[in-house]
């Protein structure tokens, strides 16, 4: 499940990819592509990133290597107008 750190706001994300070339956290916080957020390689081979969000349900999605990637810690997701889904995650 995702951890919220300490402050409330900020967020932890993870994703677990060991040949991944480039992790990107995109969202509705982000605008999506426009601003994505890299996410750092750890040397077991998952990829983390902490931001703060605003209060409030975000959607976001990773993109890896250029391909979109769900979430497979977040178990709340939308549909998407791409025939997927978005993941959702919440700020206090």
């Amino acid at each position: 499940m995702p951890t919220p750190s300490k402050d409330s706001n900020k967020q932890t994300f993870r994703f677990t990819a060991p040949e991944a070339r480039s992790v990107l956290l995109v969202g509705d916080f982000t605008h999506w592509q426009k601003n994505a957020i890299p996410l750092q390689r750890q040397r077991n081979g998952v990829w983390v990133t902490t931001v703060e969000l605003a209060p409030g349900k975000h959607t976001y999605r990773f993109l890896v290597d250029g391909q979109w990637h769900d979430d497979p810690e977040c178990t709340v997701r939308v549909p998407n107008p791409y025939g997927s889904n978005d993941m959702v995650r919440e700020a206090a």
